[in-house]
């Protein structure tokens, strides 16, 4: 790339904006504010040579990077601390690792980031197909919320990629297509695994097909009539217990709705009596799950974590990844992910099919309470979609992620139609007493 030596500023608009400055023919700190040294490092990433002409102006939290002669190249050296070091030292453990798996020579490039902390890249190898690069740092626990203890420890959220390693392979074993592990450091949390394809889920339009969505729940019903372990093996010696989605869990996650959504639907705070009623006709409403089926509940088994391959044949189509979150918990949640997708509109007809398909391969297996599925189904929808409308105002307010609020007439279109099973009669009363299924402007 060109010196900015001259220009004192190169600006490159990358996947994250790059502006590279040389301060070398800097007079005084000042100048930096007709730079706009303020304004790139808002934008993304600021590369400065002689830094020591900015004076005080650069933050407390920057990289130092020094080069030195070494041999016929140059010897870099990174200082630094806090969050910014710990994400290049991270950068660099992910070349080890890669190096170690015989993909050290790989190309590597952005694949997604999703609403945690993972992320994902594609590598390439001359004479190897592609494989995907996942990186899942251990979960950072936040303040206790609820009898001494965090959020994600009530809702049980995976705290490592040993999660992940563990379901994938009791899937892979059972027959489901999830990516094969090629290596693996639970440590780190560094993961090198098989490409599962390309093709989206969604069509090329990006909205719903039906028959992707009826074999979507006959993959589910084929799983739900399988037995499955409570606890898996993710290396020798190294076993996942997976968490049972109990009544703590599911109403941690329905106060999400109470936490995030009634501030911003209402313009105040949830107060105490509403909250004490949400607990009451949640606790009846949950009350009603008792002796209902359970099974393995991927939790988030909806279009953007489902892979179309279309030139296979049978439930071999559906590729399926982010498995981490899995629970022991009612088999129609994932029913309801499917049927109900929080990122793309899914017509009632749509819905109906998907159902409609599930029921009819849990009949053909053997078998089947429909009208006890039929009320977890509501029920679970009910919980999910409640869930959903916090947890995306939630991404806006604190994380910073408005893109998030676009979704909510939906949910609140799903939530409606959840709540008019008649099981749920006095949940949805409670709903419309209080304007939680009002269309509100964010």
């Amino acid at each position: 790339v060109p010196s900015p030596t001259f220009t004192l500023l190169q600006s490159y608009d990358t996947r994250i904006p790059v502006h590279h400055f040389d301060l070398y023919r800097l007079a005084s700190p000042d100048e930096l504010d007709e730079l706009g040294l303020d304004d790139a490092l808002e934008q993304g990433a600021a590369l400065i040579e002689w830094p020591e002409r900015a004076g005080d102006r650069l933050p407390a939290g920057a990289l130092q990077v020094e080069l030195a002669e070494h041999g016929e190249g140059r010897l870099a050296t990174i200082a630094g601390q806090d969050a910014v070091f710990e994400r290049a030292a991270r950068s660099l453990a992910m070349r080890d690792f890669l190096a170690t798996a015989g993909w050290g020579e790989a190309s590597r490039r952005h694949f997604v980031g999703d609403a945690s902390a993972r992320s994902y890249e594609i590598v390439s190898l001359s004479g190897h197909a592609r494989r995907v690069l996942m990186n899942s740092p251990r979960l950072v626990l936040g303040p206790p919320v609820r009898d001494g203890k965090p959020y994600a420890v009530i809702a049980h959220t995976a705290q490592s990629v040993t999660a992940f390693v563990a379901i994938d392979r009791a899937l892979l074993a059972a027959g489901v297509s999830v990516p094969v592990i090629h290596a693996q450091d639970l440590d780190q949390g560094f993961l090198l695994l098989q490409h599962l394809g390309s093709e989206a889920f969604l069509g090329t339009d990006g909205q719903p097909i039906a028959e992707r969505y009826e074999a979507a729940a006959e993959l589910l019903a084929a799983m739900h009539g399988k037995a499955w372990p409570e606890r898996m093996e993710a290396a020798p010696g190294v076993f996942h217990e997976v968490p049972p989605f109990d009544r703590d869990a599911m109403l941690i996650e329905a106060d999400l709705l109470v936490d995030w959504y009634v501030p911003m639907a209402t313009g105040k705070p949830a107060s105490d009596a509403l909250r004490a009623g949400y607990y009451k006709e949640w606790n009846a409403v949950l009350d009603r799950l008792a002796g209902s089926e359970n099974s393995l509940m991927l939790r988030d088994f909806h279009s953007p974590n489902i892979i179309w391959r279309g030139e296979r044949s049978g439930l071999d189509r559906l590729g399926i990844v982010d498995v981490q979150d899995a629970l022991i918990g009612p088999a129609a949640y994932d029913v309801a992910s499917l049927a109900m997708d929080a990122r793309v509109t899914v017509s009632p007809e749509i819905e109906q099919r998907t159902v409609a398909a599930y029921v009819a391969a849990r009949y053909a297996a053997g078998a089947f309470d429909e009208a006890g599925f039929a009320e977890a189904y509501a029920i679970m929808a009910a919980q999910r979609n409640s869930k959903i409308l916090g947890i995306f105002v939630r991404l806006e307010k604190r994380d910073g992620k408005p893109y998030y609020l676009k979704h909510l007439p939906r949910i609140r279109d799903y939530l409606r139609r959840a709540l008019a099973h008649p099981a749920l009669t006095g949940l949805r009363d409670f709903y419309m007493a209080h304007g939680l299924l009002e269309e509100r402007s964010p």
